[in-house]
């Protein structure tokens, strides 16, 4: 995907239509999953893809249509700069201390054994690397998450007191 400046609408459109395979005006989940890549040939986290689809489905159809995909390509390209940045060693995925230097830059504080939960949890190849698509969804799921929280700690102070069914209720109602 380019990452330089917006992308004309005619560009944008034949891409659009080369990952439409079916020609339905709309793309699904396996569609864009054929069309994302790693920059590793390896295909986009299922996960990912479906955080996506959710992220931009504006009519709740669980596909994207053209304007839809728009801001989706501009999403992908953001986070392709902002992933570059901080895969210091150029390896085209981001190590342990590659994503504490990532998250903390965010703006996030959490113990060194926080960050072998993240990566845990967001390292598939089981090699300690986080791949672009799963960057994405650790980044995601942590401001989702971090949003759902503040929800709750309304004097600010990073404590909250819920009830076990509010938990639930908090974590499952998360778009991811």
């Amino acid at each position: 995907m380019a990452t330089t400046g917006a992308p004309d609408r005619n560009f944008l459109w034949s891409v659009f239509q080369k990952v439409d395979k079916d020609r339905s005006g709309a793309i699904e989940a396996q569609e864009l999953q054929a069309a994302l890549s790693n920059g590793n040939w390896t295909k986009f986290n299922p996960e990912t893809i479906r955080l996506m689809i959710g992220m931009f489905d504006r009519t709740g159809s669980g596909t994207i249509n053209f304007d839809e995909f728009g801001a989706l390509w501009k999403y992908v390209t953001d986070w392709q700069q902002c992933f570059r940045s901080f895969d210091k060693d150029g390896s085209g995925n981001i190590n342990r201390e590659e994503l504490q230097t990532a998250v903390t830059t965010f703006g996030y504080r959490f113990s060194d054994n926080f960050y072998n939960v993240l990566m845990k949890r967001f390292d598939r190849s089981g090699k300690g690397l986080i791949f672009f698509d799963d960057f994405i969804q650790c980044c995601v799921t942590l401001h989702t998450l971090t949003a759902a929280f503040s929800q709750h700690d309304t004097d600010r102070d990073g404590i909250i007191t819920i009830g076990y069914e509010q938990f639930l209720h908090m974590v499952f109602s998360l778009r991811n």
